[in-house]
């Protein structure tokens, strides 16, 4: 009877032990990204471990508003000068990133121009902040040079 107690107690020792040896052996981590200007947006993060591997994702999204102050199509990037930040800041974009107006209709990246005031949603993706959508303030018409020419006649 006594080796059956010892054994049980050995055996639920052993169980304890491994139990509690794995659960510190995962490792729990939470990231909070604010990066730039803007407010945040919602931050997702998901945690895996398993005997002491652990990896850990984080997406966070942000607002802005500012006004465009350059926009390289060979280098994917957007130069954006906040109202809240002396410095411009730099953002890429994706083909993935959507243009649109106040209205919702999709503008294409190649009609933006510096000096045209936008509001943006960016993500940070690793060291990388990457815009995923843009809006006009104003539509693309607003923006876009009308040329107009002035012919003079004289009479005889």
């Amino acid at each position: 009877m006594k080796q059956n107690r010892i054994t049980k107690l050995i055996a639920i020792g052993a169980a304890s032990a491994f139990a509690l040896g794995t659960a510190l052996a995962q490792e729990t981590s939470t990231t909070t990204t604010t990066a730039g200007t803007g407010t945040a947006g919602t931050s997702a993060t998901t945690t895996t471990g398993t005997t002491g591997v652990s990896s850990s994702t984080t997406t966070s999204t942000m607002d802005g508003t500012g006004t465009l102050a350059a926009i390289s199509p060979a280098g994917d990037t957007v130069t954006v000068r906040t109202t809240t930040s002396s410095e411009p800041t730099t953002y890429y974009y994706t083909k993935h990133t959507t243009v649109v107006d106040p209205t919702g209709a999709t503008v294409q990246m190649s009609e933006l121009r510096p000096d045209i005031p936008v509001t943006y949603t960016y993500a940070k993706e690793g060291d990388r902040m990457v815009i995923t959508k843009v809006t006009l303030q104003k539509p693309i018409t607003y923006y876009q040079k009308k040329e107009t020419t002035t012919t003079t006649t004289t009479n005889p």
